[in-house]
């Protein structure tokens, strides 16, 4: 009989079927092109390596240190983890749970009984009644799961699962990109602090031809004044470029998941290397490619499989509950033949009236499954846009910086006239400072564009969704093991 009826329920749950929707990503417009980028390609830059990108060998052993001792990284790596648990937790519900039960012990039951004499007299029992009992038993309870409910939820904590990989994924594309911002700004710092150092020694040598022509009563002491002015801005400069170059400093070390602190430099900003080309790849890889989008996908499927389990919820639960065991009065004849005992109850539980409770859970589940799915479409929306973005920056700015060094080129040459006439007699002081300033402009300025370009190619790769080739793998397909 007990066999019959595990095969029954074998046989049911095998025909049981699974509420509400199946996932199917939705379809999104998604543009042939990019608009910076009319002709259409397949390859795309995203499809290097970080560290083929940025072969800086002192830029890649700070990334290396970050992938490893960040703590943003070691949350999402443990994120992964807990979603592993949980979803292990919640499908084990699809299994027969089976416990050891155990009962040893000495009860006392007092006598209420009635007795009658032979007058007719009602009198109370006043002696009670002592026994032991012993009980071993292996108790099984199972819900099957016709209407899909548990799968339901397994199925939503595997997609979490999976949006967690792809937070680690989006983890570490951000702080590589990071990690390498931060690294060229300072780089840029650097650069322009050594534009400025350099040019206040040229201020000093002016500072004292002033003061020299002055004493000598050649020129007025105004040029003297102004040439010192100049040199006291120039040294403002110098002590905000050195407390920037602290504060980046500080924030890379934080990055690397260490004490702020100096950082070592590897290649100045002029040695850094640019690809030669940046192909931007087709606008629909970004949907397989980009780890935000993945998860945001994940997240859709898991709201997807929860309207099954809530509408599961309006239907009959049923479960199946056996023991098998011994019970005795007497620890001697406890696994004796007399003392066995078993049973198999089967149970149906079929919500009648909650008041709306079951409906109302699921017109939540599907509320929440339409917030998904626009904040699925918002992150599409945003990853164009952030890419459109990085491809036009850099454009822009790598031709920004060809004419930032051509105005260098001609800011040198104003200075070098300015100060031949000058010299000669035939121009004021004021024409040089005008040339100094702005050549000094020029300079800061080129050297901020440099940097700017570098990082611009870094928000390209990370706007591309860098590091990881694309895989069109349907949401909640893989399973955690």
């Amino acid at each position: 009989m007990a066999r019959r009826l595990v095969a029954i329920s074998l046989a049911l749950l095998a025909a049981g079927c699974a509420l509400g929707p199946n996932y199917k990503r939705p379809a999104v417009p998604v543009p042939p092109t990019w608009r910076e980028i009319p002709t259409a390609e397949a390859t795309s830059l995203a499809n290097s390596s970080w560290w083929e990108l940025l072969d800086d060998p002192q830029l890649q052993e700070l990334i290396k240190v970050a992938l490893v001792e960040n703590k943003d990284l070691k949350i999402a790596v443990e994120r992964i983890e807990e979603a592993r648990a949980r979803y292990g937790f919640t499908k084990a519900d699809l299994w027969p749970k089976v416990d050891l039960n155990g009962t040893a012990g000495r009860l006392r039951f007092n006598a209420g009984s009635l007795l009658h004499t032979p007058e007719g007299d009602q009198t109370a029992a006043a002696e009670g009644t002592e026994t032991s009992i012993y009980a071993v038993s292996a108790d099984v309870s199972w819900e099957l799961d016709f209407f899909g409910r548990i799968r339901r939820a397994s199925e939503a904590q595997n997609a979490l699962f999976l949006g967690t990989e792809e937070a680690r994924r989006s983890a570490v594309l951000a702080l590589v990109a990071d990690v390498a911002r931060a690294y060229f700004e300072l780089r840029d710092f650097d650069r322009r602090l050594e534009v400025a150092r350099r040019t206040i020694e040229s201020r000093r040598e002016y500072v004292q031809f002033a003061k020299d022509r002055f004493e000598g009563g050649i020129t007025a002491e105004i040029d003297f004044r102004q040439a010192e002015a100049e040199l006291r801005r120039v040294e403002t400069v110098v002590f905000d470029l050195e407390r920037l170059i602290a504060l980046k400093e500080n924030e890379l070390s934080v990055l690397l998941g260490r004490n702020p602190g100096p950082m070592l430099r590897g290649r100045s900003l002029d040695e850094q290397r640019l690809p030669a080309t940046v192909p931007a790849g087709l606008p629909s890889a970004l949907l397989d490619r980009r780890p935000d989008i993945r998860e945001a996908e994940q997240t859709l499927a898991a709201a997807t499989a929860n309207i099954g389990e809530a509408k599961a919820l309006l239907f009959p639960r049923i479960a199946l509950t056996g023991s098998y065991g011994f019970a005795s009065t007497d620890f001697d004849t406890l696994f004796e033949g007399p003392s066995k005992s078993w049973n198999i109850i089967g149970n149906l539980l079929q919500p009648i009236f909650h008041a709306g409770k079951n409906k109302r859970r699921v017109e939540i589940t599907e509320s929440r499954q339409r917030q998904m799915l626009y904040t699925y479409e918002r992150t599409i929306l945003q990853a164009f846009r952030e890419t459109e973005d990085a491809l036009v920056s850099y454009r822009k700015i790598g031709e920004q910086r060809q004419a930032q060094a051509d105005r260098v080129g001609a800011e040198r040459k104003v200075l070098e006239l300015a100060e031949l006439r000058y010299r000669g007699g035939v121009a004021a002081y004021l024409e040089v400072l005008d040339a100094q300033r702005s050549l000094f402009d020029a300079e800061l300025d080129e050297a901020q564009t440099i940097g700017g370009h570098l990082v611009s190619l870094v928000r390209l790769y990370k706007a591309l969704g860098g590091g990881w080739p694309p895989e069109a793998t349907p949401a909640a397909e893989a399973t955690p093991q």
